[in-house]
């Protein structure tokens, strides 16, 4: 059914299913308990009344700080309820990103997850530059005086709103959230979007997603519910539409992870039947059952070969959705019944279809998960787009490539090869900051999104890098450094990786080794009794390393080809500030703080041997 506001979004589903259970949570007696949406309903329009009578009034900015969970989604209804705007908030960012966030939003009222959300914020109520008056804590134990407990909210009765009556005057055109964009350089910037904006993007997108699932009604649970488990952080643009207000809008059971460490625990038990994910969870999963097949050995060992190798070869007909050959169909059957099912087991084994975003999804990953009976969807867009620009269509789809752009939406690309967009989900604009969206709208509607792309003979689009994040070599070439990041970190050894090479006369990378697989290596190569530090300076790692880096290149040009590599044994964090909170590497971050490193590898005493053919150097990779 079609919608135009949230509220109105939620309402129908609440009269469509009133008895449906969700928003499930762990106990501490290791059940999952939920609530029926008739409860939640009067959950949502207590707390919305309690925000009424804080003298929360239409178009009011109310900050979210916290990691998923009933009341965090709670607190989002009932504020789109009441006319008033939500300002998600990164949990992991450190006090003074989370009080600028708060500050530049001007936002009234901040609902924090627990004491250390609390601690962060607490000092702008004393800020006379700060419009912050009130904060609302989700966790009722609390018992200190700086804040009032989520639950004494939704208690406040002083006055008697009717919520339901005041949800109807929302009008399509109110101002719904602002996402401020976590950004790898400068301050961020919060993105304006409208109830249209994301409500357009849900209707357009939801028939492709139950689409996906109907394909394989074979794996449909016993019981035939639906149920999806939330992990990825709801304050980012990804999650809160395709694994928000999308999931619940699909009447699926929504269940929330204790914790991003107990993830794959959590998958197993809930047993979901659909995933929204970031590429490297899936090639962490992938990397793992690998490692898994290639530790045993024997008959067993063939056979888990053998299955991939048939689950493999089904991909090119799933990709067009074709009917497999008989042959192909009777060998699927007996290599899913062997081995292939006890793979999707990892992730529950129900799961029929999963959301993939944030970065590209290795060709070698998504094709190993279709294989063995996982359809993994990938689109494309940004915050400023609501943000699906591009979707993939599971009866037609490639590797490398993020589908077409979804209903009502324009896109082109540019001259200098820049992916522009024009439609209902563009953004309103930058909170507060014209210039910067003048820059990124034009007169004629277009937004620039900044990365690189190109549609190919199908019509697909392919992304090949952030236009920011071009290298460009002293020899003139132009060099995109995330395929080869996301060919490097496909290899189980590699954790994280940042390609180096502006005017520089080739290209370098600072690599993270998997502490765990390296560890593990080690142990195997009689190395065990050297501190991890040590270890990854040594030579045989350096060796072993220079194996797969020269293997990995094998499949790019020369002048793109990573020629010096340095082991960097600290991975990079949110917290340290080399990452974004959704995961992408700061570059100038990083570059900065292992300039040392990076000019080692510049270093002309160890610099490769000249090339006389292209001006640029040639030589083996080394450290």
């Amino acid at each position: 059914m079609a919608f135009k506001t949230i509220p109105q979004m939620f309402q129908q589903m609440v009269e469509k299913k009133p008895n449906h259970q969700t928003f499930f949570t762990k106990q501490s007696d290791g059940s999952w308990n939920g609530v029926t949406l008739t409860e939640l309903q009067n959950w949502v329009e207590s707390f919305a009344n309690g925000l009424k009578n804080l003298q929360i009034n239409d178009s009011d900015k109310i900050a979210i700080i916290g990691s998923n969970s009933p009341k965090w989604a709670v607190s989002d209804y009932a504020i789109s309820h009441i006319r008033a705007v939500s300002v998600p908030v990164y949990p992991t960012l450190i006090p003074e990103q989370a009080q600028y966030v708060v500050k530049h939003s001007e936002s009234k009222i901040a609902i924090v997850h627990d004491q250390v959300q609390l601690d962060k914020i607490y000092p702008l109520l004393s800020d006379d530059s700060c419009n912050l008056q009130q904060i609302i804590i989700m966790d009722d134990s609390y018992s200190g005086d700086k804040a009032l407990t989520f639950k004494s909210v939704c208690d406040l009765k002083d006055h008697q709103y009717d919520i339901r009556a005041h949800s109807t005057t929302v009008e399509e055109t109110d101002l719904l959230t602002l996402i401020y964009t976590s950004g790898t350089t400068g301050l961020p910037k919060g993105v304006m979007l409208t109830h249209a904006n994301v409500c357009n993007n849900l209707n357009n997108i939801q028939e492709l997603i139950e689409l996906a699932l109907q394909m394989k009604p074979d794996m449909v649970p016993a019981d035939g519910i639906e149920r999806f488990l939330s992990f990825l952080p709801i304050s980012h643009s990804f999650e809160r539409v395709g694994g928000h207000y999308c999931i619940f809008n699909q009447g699926m059971q929504i269940y929330y992870a204790e914790s991003m460490e107990l993830v794959i625990n959590n998958i197993q038990e809930v047993k979901p039947t659909f995933l929204t994910a970031v590429p490297r969870i899936f090639e962490k999963i992938h990397a793992k059952i690998i490692e898994n097949v290639q530790a045993t050995s024997g008959i067993k060992r063939s056979l888990a070969e053998w299955s991939i190798k048939i689950g493999s070869r089904t991909v090119p007909y799933i990709q067009k959705n074709q009917p497999l050959p008989l042959l192909l169909k009777l060998q699927l059957a007996i290599a899913d019944k062997l081995v292939l099912h006890k793979f999707r087991a990892v992730l529950g084994g129900h799961v029929r279809a999963c959301s993939s975003g944030g970065s590209a999804l290795s060709k070698e990953v998504g094709s190993f998960f279709c294989g063995i009976g996982i359809s993994i969807i990938e689109g494309y867009g940004l915050t400023e787009t609501s943000p699906v620009m591009t979707l993939g269509n599971p009866k037609f789809f490639k590797f490398g490539t993020v589908g077409k752009p979804i209903p009502g939406v324009e896109v082109k690309i540019a001259g200098d090869g820049e992916i522009l967009c024009r439609g209902h989900n563009v953004m309103q604009g930058y909170y507060k900051d014209q210039e910067a969206t003048n820059e990124a709208i034009d007169k004629d509607g277009w937004f620039y999104s900044g990365d690189i792309g190109e549609f190919d003979e199908d019509g697909l689009l392919r992304i090949t890098d952030r236009k920011k994040s071009l290298i460009v070599t002293s020899a003139g070439k132009n060099v995109a450094p995330q395929p080869m990041e996301i060919a490097l970190t496909s290899n189980k050894y590699i954790e994280q990786c940042s390609v180096i090479g502006d005017d520089r006369n080739f290209i370098t990378a600072l690599i993270v080794p998997n502490r765990e697989n390296l560890s593990n290596w080690a142990t195997s190569k009689g190395l065990q009794s050297l501190s991890y530090e040590s270890l990854c300076v040594h030579e045989d790692t350096y060796e072993m390393f220079d194996l797969i880096v020269k293997d990995t290149m094998s499949n790019f040009s020369r002048y793109e080809s990573v020629r010096k590599f340095t082991l960097i044994p600290q991975e990079w964090t949110v917290d340290n500030g080399e990452l974004t909170p959704k995961m992408s590497i700061k570059r100038k971050v990083v570059s900065q703080k292992h300039q040392k490193e990076i000019d080692a590898m510049y270093d002309p005493s160890t610099a490769p041997k000249k090339s006389l053919e292209d001006g640029t150097d040639e030589g083996q990779v080394f450290g």
